[in-house]
């Protein structure tokens, strides 16, 4: 086994403090990167548009390509980019900048993802409610350093074990676009109703569940606490989460109960919601919606929920510059199409087999990542 040297990490990467106002130019397009574009962990940037400068609020960062973007805030979630272009992104973001011939950014990248930075950040968090990374804890942390050639043959190996990840991620986007184009052809795109059911706003239909419990008072209770990080966008699936201990949990929080649908009320156009399989408590910046059971099925009202039509009508009314969120009557006030129970609950039975297909996937992805982290702590380790 070699052993590399090591340094902080601020001596091979320095801070950009690059900065503009888009406001300053109304008309032009940015790409504009906030925290919820970077999948946790992959590194990959998730869909997302260009951005008039008119529409962003306050003053963001600068990144150019080979620069790296650390989410400070919420550092356990790792969400670190390795750019391949130009744009701005949320002052909740570091732009990290390689120093000329010291690092190969790509290395950079891979070893601030590795579980042994996350690890480091994770201890050295400050702040109970927006837990967030320091710049001088972060630029504490020692990296190893190879020689260049060295890096660019990690690397490279890196960059293949990735393909299969890609190619694994691939396929599992295809299985998740089953349910909604399933859902389309039973029941049609509910802006045009074009089967025409009988249509009712979501107030009729379903309410808001105001069920609390402060954990605090529980003493050796644990819970499912389920946080907005925990939900997946737009694919309604539950990220891993360890049930806590009630003293752990901060003020009072949202009770659920299976069969109930957990939809994110603050910043809505990341479309989280998710249909509970077991009882637990949630963020209060999660509504608990409970569905009238004669007139919806909870499979059926969830995949309703996440569908573009209402994703587009909660993300035209939120209010809030800072931290946008939909009010219970925007969201109640939503007309959707109801089809009969019955011809819902067929569709609840297709959906599920699906789900069975999800989870057999999910568990493949699990085993994939578990090897390329393997792959990754040797590199680093000089074990390969």
């Amino acid at each position: 086994m070699k052993r590399w040297p090591t340094k902080p990490l601020g001596e091979v990467l320095e801070i950009s403090r690059e900065r503009i106002e888009p406001a300053k130019y109304p008309d032009t397009l940015f790409n504009y990167i906030g925290l919820e574009a970077i999948e946790g962990h992959t590194g990959n940037l998730l869909p997302y548009q260009p951005t008039l400068g008119a529409e962003i609020k306050s003053t963001k960062n600068m990144y150019h390509h080979g620069e790296i973007l650390y989410g400070k805030l919420r550092p356990y979630l790792n969400k670190v980019h390795l750019a391949v272009d130009e744009g701005i992104c949320s002052t909740d973001i570091y732009v990290l900048r390689p120093r000329e011939r010291c690092i190969h950014p790509s290395f950079a990248a891979n070893y601030l993802r590795s579980s042994s930075t996350l690890s480091a950040v994770t201890g050295a968090m400050a702040g109970a409610n927006l837990p967030r990374i320091g710049h001088e804890s972060l630029l504490g942390i020692l990296i190893p350093l190879p020689p260049l050639a060295e890096q660019e043959r990690i690397v490279k190996l890196l960059d293949e074990a990735d393909e299969l990840r890609k190619l694994r991620a691939q396929a599992d986007r295809r299985t998740a676009d089953l349910i909604p184009a399933l859902f389309h052809e039973m029941f049609g795109d509910p802006v045009t109703n074009p089967k025409g059911w009988p249509e009712s706003s979501l107030g009729h239909v379903l309410s808001i569940s105001r069920e609390r419990i402060d954990p605090a008072n529980c003493g050796g209770t644990f819970f499912n606490y389920v946080g907005l990080e925990s939900l997946e966008g737009h694919t309604g699936n539950l990220l891993p989460y360890k049930p806590k201990l009630g003293p752990e949990i901060k003020s009072a929080k949202n009770v659920f109960n299976p069969g109930e649908i957990l939809f994110g009320r603050l910043r809505p156009y990341l479309n989280k919601v998710h249909l509970a399989e077991a009882k637990g408590i949630c963020s209060t910046d999660i509504y608990v919606l409970r569905p009238n059971s004669e007139r919806l099925h909870p499979s059926f009202t969830a995949n309703c929920l996440r569908s573009p039509y209402v994703l587009s009508t909660v993300s035209s009314a939120m209010v809030g510059a800072n931290l946008p969120r939909v009010s219970p009557g925007a969201l109640l006030g939503i007309k959707i199409p109801i089809p009969p129970v019955e011809l819902q609950g067929e569709f609840a039975e297709i959906a599920s087999e699906i789900r069975q297909l999800e989870a057999i996937q999910t568990n493949s992805r699990a085993r994939l990542e578990a090897i390329f982290q393997s792959v990754l702590h040797r590199a680093f380790n000089g074990e390969i």
